[in-house]
């Protein structure tokens, strides 16, 4: 039982310090919109005319509860506003996850973690393919699908650098939906991947987020790569979720007295 609620009170913690970072509103809660990259909204006019595209990604946030820098590597594959990121939660290195705490949560089949957005239709669902289970919550409605018309765009260029072999155009891009909200990014457009955004650094509210995108592949992604799995069981909530797990795994009605 303990390890149950080791696992839970981890999970709780991680998922707000990812929803703490740019893009992601926070206070949302147990429940809310689950944690990824948020390529949706203003970010996604960042990548230009690149709406199909795959690549590995490395999440680094900074700030907020703690002072060190978190790295989540992970698997992204994104098709006009749809995206999905695949990530190990053992692989994360700093912020709110300790070592004890990934052991804990490879230990109950939470470690592997896939997380989709459809702004399409409102919703995004965050999947663990170890637990054969999944959430669905409602997209805050900045990350719903809008047409282009809502945004306008204004690019600066800084200069020309190099990331990871790349020849970059470094560019600041401010980026302004309807409701006048300003939205400031510093992007490093790759020359020779028709201008993909290799680099792109957000901060907002005290926090400061880097995306760094390699072996990128412009192939168009499976259509079902957008949906959970069929044979997933669908939760509303993390602490049923939890519940449930704690049932099957102790093989009883209800969990253990106790403990």
């Amino acid at each position: 039982m303990k390890l149950f609620i080791f696992a839970f009170v981890s999970v709780l913690s991680l998922t707000a310090a990812l929803q703490a970072q740019p893009g992601r509103p926070g206070g949302m809660g147990m429940g809310g919109p689950p944690p990824g990259p948020g390529l949706s909204g203003s970010t996604a006019k960042l990548f230009g005319d690149n709406t199909s595209f795959s690549a590995n990604l490395e999440l680094q946030s900074a700030g907020g509860q703690s002072s060190e820098t978190m790295t989540m590597p992970g698997k992204i594959c994104f098709d006009q506003g749809k995206s999905r990121f695949e990530m190990d939660m053992s692989q994360i290195k700093g912020g709110m996850m300790s070592p004890q705490a990934a052991m804990q949560m490879k230990g109950i089949g939470m470690d592997k973690t896939i997380v989709i957005s459809r702004p399409d239709k409102k919703v995004a669902y965050q999947i663990y393919p170890g637990m054969q289970a999944y959430l669905e919550t409602q997209l805050p409605e900045q990350e719903a699908a809008a047409p282009s018309s809502d945004f306008k765009v204004e690019v600066t260029e800084l200069g020309k650098e190099t990331v990871d072999g790349h020849e970059c155009v470094k560019n600041k891009t401010v980026v302004t939906d309807k409701e006048g909200n300003k939205h400031e990014s510093f992007v490093w457009n790759a020359t020779d991947l028709k201008k993909f955004p290799v680099r792109i650094e957000q901060s907002e509210g005290g926090h400061k987020t880097t995306m760094l995108f390699r072996d990128v592949s412009f192939s168009k992604p499976a259509a079902d790569l957008f949906e959970p799995p069929s044979d997933a069981t669908k939760y509303d909530s993390m602490q049923s979720m939890m519940q449930q797990s704690m049932m099957k795994r102790f093989g009883s009605g209800r969990p253990p007295q106790g403990q």
